[in-house]
């Protein structure tokens, strides 16, 4: 998947349509992301004092198909990514619009 935690995204499709947020959970498996302050949903939460939380109305962030989200390059527009191998042998996260890197990883 080429979204991460920790990226910078901007949702392109959906009710959040053009709204930015940083990527919190990832599930690779179910290809869902979960962005902070992006698709609030309120849960109805029953009071457990044993481990205490208490009860009500809890609003959170619920999770996204990656599909409705791009990754933000430096001059805040979405880019696709494209993966390089770079000269030293490192793999390369890289911006397709601005072809600056993104994230470098040792292998």
């Amino acid at each position: 998947m080429n979204i991460r935690t920790g990226d910078r995204v901007i949702v392109i499709a959906g009710n959040d349509r053009g709204e930015t947020g940083k990527v919190v959970w990832v599930s690779a498996d179910s290809e869902r992301v979960i962005v902070e302050g992006i698709r609030r949903v309120k849960r109805h939460m029953k009071n457990r004092p044993g481990v205490m939380t208490p009860g009500g109305i809890i609003e959170k962030s619920a999770p996204v198909h990656v599909s409705n989200v791009a990754l933000v390059d430096r001059n805040d527009r979405p880019t696709r990514v494209r993966h390089e191998r770079q000269s030293d042998g490192a793999k390369a996260r890289v911006a397709v619009t601005t072809g600056e890197i993104i994230e470098k990883s040792k292998e």
